[in-house]
């Protein structure tokens, strides 16, 4: 199968007897050109294979984790495709943080769509992640896509998480390296949340669709369903205490019987070496669940 003129291929690489890939195209729910990369593994060459969507954190682009998680040696073990959005839309029309800061604007998305003048125009990154890239994805390469599963670093993590609670139906398993469980309740996601969807003084729920303890709570009324998930924290990491809030999600998940797998991993950080790490487990963790 071969992508039409609408996408554009912009790198290739062989890798573990798969193709490492890097598209373009014009996205219509962010309003411009985006990129993203896609791992084929050698499986793809005979049929439609699962896909793992993977969404990056803060400040990272589509490249991050293809250049340094080291994850086409598992994929192609397994057979799984990786897609790697863009964390944000891009382009000199596309509005940044006033002051150039790293956790909001470009580099900076949240998963979310905005609602608030003037990031609603181009910050969908919600509707992008769940329905026009995989739309994209599945009638542009040989992709399954009845067998898909989700995972994601920091803001990806929260992202993965979020997306996956929201849409049970739609993915396999999910999973999560050192993400933000409350953005509600920290420093970057208050940012966030507060400009990209409206100051929630008045009312929290616009902010609750978008925080997996809230939805983890949600989920205790039988208005969601559950799928397999796991965590991975690293209890070295200088972002613990006052962003990610990971006991928060395991005492919330406890208190509702929501079954979690979260791992607390000593001496590790927030780095991809930590991903580097684990990222096997967590491949392996979605194979399983993808048959």
């Amino acid at each position: 199968m071969v992508p039409d003129a609408s996408v554009e291929e912009i790198g290739s690489n062989q890798s573990f007897g798969g193709r490492q890939l890097r598209y373009r195209h014009r996205s219509t729910a962010l309003d411009c050109d985006m990129t993203f990369s896609i791992y084929l593994p050698p499986q793809a060459q005979q049929g439609p294979v699962p896909v793992l969507y993977w969404l990056s954190g803060l400040t990272c682009t589509d490249e991050n984790f293809v250049t340094k998680a080291g994850a086409q040696e598992y994929a192609a073990a397994y057979g799984i495709a990786i897609v790697c959005p863009d964390t944000s839309p891009r382009g000199e029309d596309v509005p940044d943080d006033a002051e150039g800061a790293y956790d909001f604007g470009l580099g900076a998305g949240f998963y979310v769509n905005a609602t608030e003048s003037p990031w609603a125009k181009h910050y969908k990154m919600y509707d992008y992640v769940v329905d026009e890239l995989p739309a994209l994805i599945n009638d542009q390469f040989p992709i399954d896509g009845n067998k898909m599963s989700i995972s994601g670093h920091s803001m990806g993590g929260h992202g993965a998480l979020t997306i996956a609670l929201k849409n049970p139906e739609r993915y396999s398993s999910v999973s999560a390296f050192a993400p933000i469980c409350a953005p509600i309740q920290c420093p970057w996601g208050q940012k966030a949340l507060g400009q990209y969807i409206g100051d929630a003084t008045d009312s929290i729920d616009p902010w609750a669709e978008y925080d997996t303890v809230e939805l983890v709570k949600t989920s205790s009324k039988g208005t969601r369903g559950s799928l397999p998930v796991l965590i991975d924290q690293g209890e070295a990491d200088n972002f613990l205490a006052e962003q990610l809030n990971t006991q928060l999600l395991i005492d919330t998940a406890a208190s509702v019987a929501f079954p979690m797998r979260i791992r607390l991993q000593p001496e590790y950080d927030h780095s991809y070496f930590f991903i580097a790490t684990f990222i096997e487990e967590h491949l392996k963790f979605h194979a399983e669940n993808l048959r």
